[in-house]
């Protein structure tokens, strides 16, 4: 650390000066009136909180819901209604990072670890977004397939053009991007009310879903879907993402000011998130309402789903509402993960290249493993190609939850700003259930590889 940097660091916490804000050219492009009444505020401040949301309803958790669901019944619904719950906290800290620092979470970890360290983070958080993007490649190619009968292999090679869709709204305004995912959300939340109105799920059942089962831990098989959950979840690309675009809201610089953006942002994605966890709880209940039910606790595959769906809800809407749904959950993640993939690259090493560049370069990464897989195995391949993407998405969350937990509740770094002391509390033991919750499923998988 240079003497400058040290003077930096021993005056507000940061190694170093923040450089250009995060996403530049959008960066407090929409504007916020300090004269406008409380719910003009806060109409302006819903969407990044629904941008964060398609993280928690991408095809990657399709595919461990409906693996939960069909081997477990309703038992993993707690686990989801758990992950929403550390999901919303730590989106909450995400905002205050974001609105009270100026700083997005990449940049934070920049400005505030040596530079091997942060590096070492960029790599992690470059990992997560590969494995996430892998599941938007398999979901999206999956629907393509379901809707109009394109090969998978064709499909997943289809996908690297979505780089032209999110160039287009980029170029048409931030807002457009949000009204853009939030059309397809409603599509999403429409399609999968439709299938529990014709799956009529046992309600009793449902609820003592929700209630926690000491199964979860015990059984290896259903700890790791459990984990899978998490992972598709508590997504760790979303922490960089939401720090980032919360910042996209022309707040004054007063502290009054910057207080109530944090509390709107906090609602915004408060209320995202809870249609995230219906949707997601509609996924796991319409697999364990038909598939367990039924029997087919196999089912794994969003292809095997699609086609049972039709004779077991006794509706020809069935498949093609599933379908479509499907497709809107690949499209809207893509959106967010380029988003996302841009924010990291240049919060961590400060390096810009074209937006299209940075897309094609992480999509290739994520084709190259789904490419193998269809020519492979074929459709039977691609639902623990998904879960295991989920997995990786959950070992990595400890090394982003942690740094955001560390910085709100520094007071050198936010001031008046740091999480209240019962948010920093709660923050750590989501940290540690993790943490703790990755090392029993890596001993699990260590012991049923190697030790038989």
């Amino acid at each position: 650390m240079s003497p400058n940097e040290l003077k930096i660091y021993l005056s507000n916490g940061w190694r170093q000066q923040s450089g250009e804000a995060s996403l530049s050219d959008v960066n407090a492009s929409i504007p916020v009136k300090k004269g406008w009444a409380t719910w003009r505020k806060f109409v302006a401040f819903i969407g990044p909180g629904y941008l964060v949301a398609v993280g928690y309803m991408d095809p990657g958790n399709w595919a461990t819901s409906l693996a939960g669901g069909a081997q477990f019944g309703y038992t993993l619904l707690a686990v989801a209604l758990i992950s929403n719950l550390m999901a919303i906290l730590l989106q909450s800290l995400c905002a205050r990072l974001g609105i009270a620092s100026g700083r997005d979470l990449a940049q934070a970890c920049r400005d505030s670890f040596p530079k091997p360290v942060s590096f070492i983070l960029w790599v992690l958080a470059e990992l997560a977004i590969c494995a996430t993007d892998l599941a938007e490649v398999i979901g999206t190619a999956i629907g393509l397939l379901l809707l109009f009968h394109i090969p998978l292999e064709i499909g997943v090679l289809i996908t690297a053009l979505d780089v032209f869709i999110v160039l287009a709204f980029q170029r048409l305004g931030f807002r457009w991007i949000e009204a853009f995912i939030m059309t397809l959300l409603l599509i999403i939340f429409s399609c999968f009310g439709i299938q529990m109105w014709l799956a009529q799920p046992d309600i009793a059942a449902i609820f003592g879903g929700f209630i926690p089962s000491t199964q979860i831990v015990t059984n290896p098989a259903m700890l790791y879907i459990a984990l899978g959950i998490i992972g598709a979840t508590v997504m760790p690309h979303n922490l960089y993402l939401h720090s980032s675009i919360v910042q996209t809201r022309a707040v004054g610089k007063k502290d009054e000011d910057k207080k109530e953006a944090i509390k709107l942002a906090t609602w915004d994605s408060t209320l995202a998130l809870m249609l995230a966890l219906l949707v997601n709880a509609s996924i796991l209940i319409l697999a364990a309402s038909t598939f367990h039910s039924s029997g087919n606790s196999g089912v794994t595959e969003l292809q095997d789903a699609h086609n049972l769906l039709t004779p077991l809800l006794g509706s020809t809407l069935a498949g093609p509402l599933f379908a479509i749904a499907l497709l809107c959950c690949g499209l809207s993640s893509t959106v967010t993960a380029t988003l996302a993939g841009q924010i990291v690259m240049e919060g961590f090493i400060n390096i810009k290249i074209s937006p299209w560049l940075r897309r094609l370069i992480t999509r290739l990464i994520a084709i190259i493993p789904a490419i193998t897989v269809t020519l492979m195995y074929g459709d039977s391949g691609t639902a623990k190609l998904l879960i295991a993407s989920q997995v990786v998405l959950s070992l990595q969350l400890p090394f982003a939850v942690v740094p955001l937990v560390m910085f709100t509740m520094d007071k050198r770094k936010l001031g008046d700003f740091t999480a209240p002391l019962w948010v920093s509390g709660l923050a750590i033991l989501i940290a540690i259930i993790l943490i703790t919750l990755n090392m029993k499923m890596l001993w699990d998988v260590a012991s049923d590889t190697f030790l038989g």
